[in-house]
Formats: structure tokens, C-alpha cells, sequence
């Protein structure tokens, strides 16, 4: 076989510079359904609700309304308003294995505590506690906003949305001006700014009559009771998170990236979501699965480390076969393939030297495959089976996806994990595939819509193999 030395060597390829025109437009066209949706779906709950709107006005329908399932059929299994599957039963039969992607829809955030509300210095606060891995200094002095639910002991439910509408109020937690921080200067980053010190500032003016050392806290307790029937008692039931406020938004001149919150693993989240409410009579059965609790372990009933994935393909395999059992659905697994949906660390040129260049994924470069994460010596992780990642650059190339790899971080510099580990261990065959990022876990992250586009395309290309 006649090749051209040069044409041995790999080179790394750019989205925007092999796009057309006409392509290029379909990128920033995707982007804006993405935008919106990032923009609306600052918590799990919120990430979940959307994508069963979405699916539904698609024909997915719940499962619980179909007595047996057939080849084309669209169902919807969801869990606790925190976990979510859309499944499309494929031409082959259950026992040929599924074409699984997997994400999860939290983002690091500021967790209210049970008992958070109280006075100092005549101002009101919340106490908080983080949630995921942050830099708690990133999150001083930025406009905040609160999201979440709260459980009366009725059982009535208030719906908390605080800080996105332009006439809303927002939060912020101070920060020490600089004439002042002489000795919070020399601290070390992660020493600077302590876990107790993140309280929220949401008020100040005293009830009248309130006593001296309550009169500020009682008039936010009044608000909160003749605006949404709460009384303090009804924190010690609520999920409330401080996210940053705003909605996405075009990054750069040429508007060529997004900055938003929660894009880790948002943008994972819309990508396979788009995929699979676009596609019709899969070979496999396809199952696009949105799952919560990454951001701290996996853990809990609502995470990868749960039984809802078992459970939900129990729930097809009886509808699909009388004789469906437990023995049966580990053998569907052990014939399944899938996608850990998950972001990767970009190369940033303002700190070049925590990655390693020739392994590190580029903005712009298209999606990037990760083929193991964990720490140091590849601890925690998913190391993907050599056959397995040539089957998916196969299926990259033949429909002329542009393509990356990445790492996270130099060897003994960092790390981290996603769920794929916990996706093998159920013998699926899996890889971490998804969109590079800049400043992954801070309040605001970044991403190249066209590194989004391509993720979308994968995913897509994926389900229909």
C-alpha cells in the first residue's frame, strides 16, 4: 500500500476550519436552543422537568402507560423529579444489548442548611454549605439566585425561583475590600476564603417592634410567610440552591463560545437529549439516561451508584418478554454499549502547565474522547478496552465527526471522575465522550458551540449504530 510519510503523523483538526458557511450557521443555530435550555435548568429538578416537557411534545410517553412495548415505541421513566430516562426500543431484541449515553444533570452549587436563616450586625443571612467541587473564593461578590423546592409538612410544595427575572432581587456573599485584606492576601487560595464564612446576604431592614437581636431576621421570616405560606420551620424540608444569576450567553467578538453556569454537565445533558428525540427505529434499543449526585459521588438513590438504570431496563425487558429476570437483564448489559457523556479540562493558555499538550483537548477541536480519568496511577476510573475506542473512532470517521482526546490534567498534577466506571461495572463497554471546557466548576464556564455541535452529532451517530 502507497502512503505519504506525512500522512502517518495524527494532526489535530479545528472545527471552524473545516466548516462551510452553511455549516457554520447550523453550529450557532444549535447553540441558541441550547442556551435557552442551560438557562432554565439552574438545578436537577428544573434539568428534569425540561427534559420530560421536551420529550413528551415529541411523542415520548411515560411508561406506565404502555401495557407492552414494540420496536419504535418512546417511553419515559423518571424518578423522584431528580432522574430521568428516554428510551427508544430498537429493530433487534433487548438481548442484543442497548445503545446507552449517559449524563448528569448537577452543577456545583451553594446548598441553603436546615436551619439557615439568621441576624448579625442588622443584617439577615443564609448559611450555606457547598455542594461539588468548588473555589469557594469565585463565588464572593457575583449576583446569586435561588432555586429550588420546599416541602411544607402538608405536603403542599413551594416552587423557588428568585434572582433571573430583570425586576428580581438577587444575593451575593461580601467579600473583604482590598484596603482591608492585608492578611487574607497572603492565605493560601484554598485558606483565604473558610467553607463556614459563605453566608448570603439577603436583607436589612427590622420589623417594627422586632426585638433588637431578631428584627431584621423576623421581617425576611414575615416575606417569606406572605409570600409563599413559609414558615422557618419549613427549611428543615426544602432543597434550595444559590446559583449564579443570569442566562447563558455568546462569549467572545465573534460569538464563537458560550459562558454559562452548569455547563459540566449540561451541555452533555441537551447534546444526548437533542440526539435521541431525533431519532426514529433504532437498531439497538436506545436509552439517553440524566442522572444526579456526580458532583459528590454518585451516591443515593437519585445517582449512578442507585438502581434506577437496573430498574428501568427491568421495566422494558418485562413489557418486552413474560420471562425477563434479573439474570437476563445482567446479560443485556454485558452486550451493551455506551457513552459516559461527561466534560474534559480544555488546554487554557493562561495556565498551560497543569496539562499535558500533546493529550490535553482544545476549544474548537471537536468532541473529545477520554479514554480514562481517575488519579495518579489511573485510580477511580474507567480505562476503556483498546477495541471498544477503535469502534468509536470508526464510527467518528465514517461520518466525518471531528474528533479529540483528552485528559484531566498531567499525571500526579489532578484528576477526577465521571460515572463510566460505574457503567462498567454493570459490563457495559464505555468511554467518556463529551465537550472540553475553560473554567470547569467556577460560576461561569465556557465552551465552543462548536465543540457542542460535534458532541450532538456524536451522540446521534452513536444511537442509530
Amino acid at each position: 500500500m502507497n502512503i505519504k510519510p506525512e500522512d502517518l503523523i495524527y494532526n489535530r483538526k479545528n472545527v471552524w476550519k473545516q466548516v462551510n458557511a452553511e455549516t457554520a450557521q447550523q453550529i450557532f443555530n444549535f447553540s441558541e436552543g441550547y442556551k435557552q435550555f442551560i438557562s432554565n435548568s439552574k438545578t436537577e429538578r428544573a434539568c428534569v422537568s425540561q427534559i420530560i416537557n421536551m420529550a413528551q411534545i415529541r411523542g415520548f410517553i411515560p411508561i406506565q402507560q404502555c401495557q407492552a412495548l414494540k420496536p419504535g415505541d418512546k417511553v419515559i421513566i423518571s424518578s423522584k423529579g431528580k432522574v430521568v430516562a428516554l428510551a427508544v426500543i430498537g429493530q433487534q431484541g433487548l438481548d442484543r444489548g442497548l445503545s446507552l449515553i449517559g449524563s448528569h444533570t448537577d452543577a456545583p452549587r451553594l446548598d441553603l442548611k436546615p436551619h439557615p436563616l439568621f441576624q448579625d450586625q442588622e443584617l439577615a443571612l443564609f448559611k450555606t454549605h457547598y455542594y461539588g467541587g468548588i473555589k469557594k473564593y469565585q463565588w464572593l461578590a457575583v449576583p446569586l439566585a435561588l432555586h429550588g423546592v420546599i416541602y411544607k409538612s402538608d405536603g403542599q410544595v413551594v416552587d423557588i425561583s428568585i434572582g433571573e427575572e430583570p425586576n428580581d432581587p438577587i444575593f451575593t456573599i461580601s467579600d473583604l475590600l482590598p484596603h482591608l485584606a492585608k492578611d487574607q492576601m497572603v492565605k493560601k487560595l484554598t485558606e483565604a476564603v473558610e467553607g463556614e464564612q459563605l453566608n448570603i446576604l439577603i436583607g436589612g431592614v427590622s420589623l417594627p417592634g422586632g426585638g433588637k437581636d431578631n428584627s431584621v431576621k423576623l421581617n425576611i421570616l414575615k416575606l417569606l410567610y406572605e409570600t409563599y405560606g413559609i414558615t422557618e420551620e419549613d427549611f428543615v424540608s426544602a432543597e434550595l440552591e444559590l446559583v449564579p444569576a443570569g442566562p447563558a450567553r455568546d462569549l467572545g467578538l465573534d460569538r464563537s463560545m458560550i459562558g454559562a453556569y452548569g455547563q459540566d454537565d449540561r451541555v452533555c445533558v441537551y447534546t444526548s437529549l437533542q440526539a435521541i428525540l431525533e431519532i426514529n427505529n433504532p437498531n439497538r434499543t436506545a436509552v439517553a439516561l440524566f442522572v444526579d449526585k456526580e458532583e459528590v459521588g454518585s451516591n443515593g438513590n437519585t445517582g449512578m451508584m442507585g438502581r434506577f438504570l437496573q430498574n428501568t431496563i427491568s421495566e422494558m425487558g418485562m413489557r418486552l418478554y413474560p420471562a425477563f429476570n434479573e439474570f437476563a437483564l445482567y446479560r443485556v448489559f454485558e452486550k451493551s454499549i455506551a457513552l459516559s457523556a461527561d466534560v474534559t479540562a480544555a488546554m487554557d493558555p493562561n495556565y498551560e502547565g497543569v496539562l499535558e499538550k500533546m493529550n490535553a483537548a482544545r476549544l474548537g477541536g471537536g468532541v473529545a474522547l477520554t479514554k480514562y480519568t481517575g488519579v495518579k496511577g489511573k485510580y477511580h476510573t474507567n480505562d476503556a478496552n483498546a477495541e471498544y475506542v477503535a469502534f468509536i473512532r470508526k464510527m467518528l470517521n465514517q461520518h466525518d465527526i471531528i474528533w479529540q482526546t483528552g485528559e484531566l490534567g498531567k499525571v500526579d498534577q489532578g484528576g477526577g471522575g465521571t460515572i463510566a466506571y460505574i457503567i462498567a461495572e454493570l459490563g457495559f463497554e464505555v468511554i467518556d465522550c463529551g465537550v472540553p471546557l475553560l473554567s470547569m466548576h467556577s460560576p461561569l464556564e465556557i465552551a465552543s458551540k462548536a465543540d457542542v455541535f460535534e458532541c450532538y452529532r456524536t451522540y446521534k451517530n452513536f444511537f442509530m449504530v
